[in-house]
């Protein structure tokens, strides 16, 4: 994370005040902009802004009861006839922009996890406790899909984000 600031900053890596506490998000001083970061078994992403923003990344091949998974974190009420049309992708989908999201906000997932509200059009996530309101872009590349969250009304260009599986 500092090689890659570093470049932006034109800075020495190790002059990079990144504070990264245990447990906590990294962040840098004010004035420098913002952080965010995720992995997952092949790959990791950091973007950095100017504004607060949150990131995330999922493999599209990720196995798990996306049925199951819907039911507990996404719909709060039996809503059986969601079987019919959810896929795999979509639940993932949602998943990876609301964890975004919550990274965004600086949240823990346990607790935050069931206030947000996905809405794919137009592209915005709500805190309902919260009262936030987020915009964010989903962008797929290669094995991967990537969240980004935000507050801006404009949406990120994918060429921003650069992706390597090779760390």
């Amino acid at each position: 994370m500092r090689q890659s600031l570093s470049t932006l900053f034109e800075l020495d890596p190790l002059e990079i005040p990144i504070k990264a506490h245990p447990g906590e998000p990294p962040s840098l001083p004010s004035g420098m902009g913002n952080i965010s970061l995720s992995h997952c078994k092949d790959a990791i992403i950091i973007v950095w802004h100017k504004s607060k923003i949150g990131i995330d990344i999922e493999r599209t091949d990720r196995d798990f009861n996306h049925i199951k998974f819907a039911e507990k974190y996404f719909f709060h009420t039996n809503k059986s006839n969601h079987n019919n049309y959810l896929t795999k992708n979509m639940i993932l989908n949602q998943w990876c922009a609301v964890e975004a999201a919550i990274k965004w906000d600086h949240g823990k997932l346990a607790k935050d996890i069931n206030h947000w509200q996905y809405f794919k059009k137009p592209k915005e996530l709500i805190h309902k406790k919260k009262k936030i309101h987020l915009n964010y872009s989903q962008i797929n590349f290669h094995n991967w899909t990537i969240a980004l969250a935000y507050d801006e009304k404009t949406s990120f260009n994918p060429e921003i984000i650069c992706c390597s599986k090779n760390f």
